[in-house]
Formats: structure tokens, C-alpha cells, sequence
């Protein structure tokens, strides 16, 4: 049945926090001056690396970047749209998270499971594992049968409590979207907002 959606919403901050019944948190711990200082240094050590080793690597070999799917770009417009609606800042989108979303909406597709907790993982513990930098976080999840509309399910988001304070959280500064379908059709949707570390 296309209008048969299912949702689920996580998400920790730094001041506030409300938990959805289903869901679970991640506060993430204060930074000491030490930790910012490593953290500066490793900000302008880690891209020069990159470039060396992506320098040394054989023609043809190099990683490709991330691009966006036409319906991931049109979720992430969506979901400024309803910002926009309530003067909040705009999110910029952003592809490592969106990697980070797709793998997961991937992951759930391949497992048959909508959930945030996959593999023993929280979004969290998949954020870290990507070497993400975040102050704050946050992730919605929906599927729905194949012949649901991307209006469908911001709609739903927007219709839920935890989801629409997520999407409408004016501490998030960035975005990432991912999208995947299981072998039937069913079609498995991810956001992952974060406030990140500049």
C-alpha cells in the first residue's frame, strides 16, 4: 500500500533532550581545551595526508565523490522547505553524512529492519565511525512500500512530534539524506542532522 509508512527518530544534543519512546540517546561529553587543541591540529594534519596518499594513488584509482540521488536532493529540499516555513536557517547538505545516511538506509534495506540500531551500532557509534565531528546530533528513519512520494513522507515526519523537532531544531547546521531500496521495493529513507564542530 503506498500510503503505509513507518517512522522512527533519535537524537541527542548538548542542552535539551526529549526521547522518543522507541528511541535511545547519545549526549556527546564536553570538550576540553586539550581535546579542541589535538582536534585543530588533526583539522590540518588529516588533509594534507589525504592529499599525499590521494597523490601516490594509481591513476583511476582514486576514490569518487559522493553524489547525491535526484529524490535524496529532493528530501533535503523538502526538509528546508518546512524550515523556511518557520524561519530557521536553512541546513546545508552535506555528503559525508549523506554516505553516512545512504549506508544506513542500505543497511536497513539489506536487513529487512527499520531501525537505528543496526549491527550493534547507534547512529552515534556510526557517525564516530566515520570519523564525523558533531556536537550534536540527530537521525530520523521511514519506509514505506513501493509508490511512496517524498511529499508522503515529510508529511509523516512533519506529522510526528520527535521527527518534526528534529527537522525543525535550529541548532542543526547540516544535513545528510540517504535513500535505498530493498529487492522487493520497499524503499528504506534516512536523515542524519547534525550540529558539527568548526
Amino acid at each position: 500500500m503506498p500510503g503505509n509508512v513507518r517512522l522512527s527518530t533519535i537524537f541527542s544534543g548538548t542542552n535539551s533532550l526529549t526521547l522518543d519512546p522507541r528511541g535511545s540517546a547519545y549526549l556527546a561529553p564536553g570538550l576540553a581545551t586539550g581535546v579542541v587543541f589535538m582536534h585543530r591540529i588533526a583539522a590540518l594534519l588529516i588533509p594534507i595526508l589525504l592529499a599525499l596518499f590521494g597523490a601516490l594513488a594509481p591513476a583511476g584509482e582514486k576514490a569518487k565523490a559522493f553524489e547525491h540521488s535526484a529524490e535524496e536532493k529532493k528530501l533535503f529540499e523538502l526538509t528546508n522547505e518546512e524550515r523556511k516555513k518557520k524561519d530557521i536557517a536553512p541546513l546545508a547538505l552535506n555528503a559525508p553524512l549523506s554516505k553516512i545516511a545512504r549506508a544506513h538506509s542500505l543497511n536497513m534495506a539489506t536487513q529487512g529492519k527499520m531501525e537505528h540500531k543496526l549491527d550493534d551500532k547507534t547512529p552515534f557509534d556510526r557517525l564516530r565511525d566515520a570519523s564525523f565531528n558533531f556536537l550534536s546530533a540527530a537521525e530520523n528513519i521511514a519506509a514505506g512500500e513501493n509508490g511512496i512520494t517524498l511529499p508522503m513522507i515529510m508529511k509523516a515526519w512533519m506529522e510526528s512530534k520527535g521527527h518534526s523537532a528534529n527537522i525543525l531544531e535550529a541548532e542543526y547546521t547540516d544535513i545528510g539524506v540517504g535513500i535505498a531500496r530493498d529487492k522487493e521495493g520497499k524503499i528504506y529513507f534516512t536523515q542524519v542532522f547534525a550540529r558539527t564542530q568548526k
